[in-house]
């Protein structure tokens, strides 16, 4: 049994890092042939309910520790995800005037918490991890209030929006499946750790499942706003790494708190904006299409948090190096003089 956990491991590690490439691979793969991923739409739910699933078993109570520890750093990266992803999103869509059927998608991922693949790109990049954690944990368990909430004040004047449906749909999609895992994690924890080192395989198959079937939904319109959904969607997420890097040094923190407020206020929970996007466009609120941002932004956030993190992984904090080298300078002066 051991042997096939450990070759699921390594299975599991391969179509992590290769993620990207299966996610457009079968992009490509669905707009071509959508008849054929288009009943996975119906699930689209239920595959995210999956992946939150497996961010429960991931987590412990120890993994809100940071809230008693550094409770100023955690609200500071809660109130950046939830106050500048949100501006950024409403203030690309006055500036490209775009039209309401995409505004509504680029808003509700504007309105989503923070992606549970920040965790990783900010361990890449050599981040306060315990904080990213923290921060991802805290904002998913705060979606159900503050999500619909968000996406109510933004996105009301394009659609008719019921933020009481939202908050229920948020709870099943994501809250319960969390608390599963996390109940499950706790009564049988040495079973679920040998076990976790599959879950990032079936998050991957999830997420590749969601993107196909709302790629394969809205083929047809996608052909003439796929670019400029893509444009926008880059601009959000690169803005976001900006912002939240910038947030970190106005704050005056430590280089490993600057790396992780980038990438957790410009990373976003896009798979639940998708799940949201389909529940809507199921009820004839908004138009299919919607999810077709939070679709691209699964796709691309992946990639540029790799890119980002790599370059956060070679960064040194200066102000260190500069003070270590003050130590030597002032070091060597004494012996020079201890010498003479």
């Amino acid at each position: 049994m051991s042997k096939i956990i450990s070759y699921l491991g390594l299975l599991s590690s391969f179509f992590s890092k290769t993620f990207a490439f299966w996610v457009i691979f079968f992009a490509v793969i669905a707009y071509l042939y959508p008849e054929y991923f288009k009943p996975i739409a119906a699930y689209i739910s239920i595959l995210l309910g999956v992946v939150m699933f497996g961010m429960g078993l991931t987590l412990s109570p120890h993994d809100f520790s940071e809230v008693l520890k550094r409770p100023l750093q955690v609200f500071i990266g809660m109130a950046g995800q939830f106050i500048i992803m949100p501006a950024l999103a409403f203030a690309l869509i006055l500036f490209l005037d775009l039209p309401p059927e995409i505004a509504s998608g680029v808003m509700l991922v504007g309105c989503c918490p923070g992606g549970t693949a920040s965790n990783v790109m900010a361990f890449i990049g050599k981040g306060d991890v315990p904080l990213s954690v923290t921060i991802t944990a805290c904002t998913t368990l705060l979606a159900p209030v503050v999500t619909p909430a968000l996406f109510y004040f933004f996105a009301s004047q394009w659609i008719n929006i019921d933020p009481y449906s939202m908050f229920i749909s948020i709870i099943q999609i994501v809250i319960l499946p969390i608390v599963a895992g996390v109940l499950l994690n706790f009564m049988f924890r040495k079973t679920v750790t040998k076990v976790v080192v599959c879950l990032p395989m079936v998050s991957v198959f999830a997420i590749i499942s969601i993107v196909a079937a709302v790629v394969a939904s809205s083929a047809e319109k996608l052909a003439t706003t796929g670019l400029l959904i893509f444009a926008v969607v880059v601009l959000h997420n690169c803005l976001g790494y900006v912002f939240g890097y910038s947030l970190a040094k106005v704050l005056k923190m430590g280089l490993p708190q600057k790396k992780t407020l980038a990438i957790e206020i410009g990373m976003q929970n896009s798979g639940l904006s998708v799940a949201l996007a389909n529940k809507l466009a199921m009820t004839g609120a908004v138009d299919p299409i919607a999810a077709v941002p939070g679709a691209i932004f699964s796709v691309w956030h992946n990639i540029s948090g790799t890119i980002i993190a790599t370059i956060f992984a070679n960064m040194t904090d200066k102000e260190k190096d500069l003070s270590a080298d003050a130590e030597n300078d002032a070091h060597n002066h004494e012996l020079k003089e201890s010498l003479s």
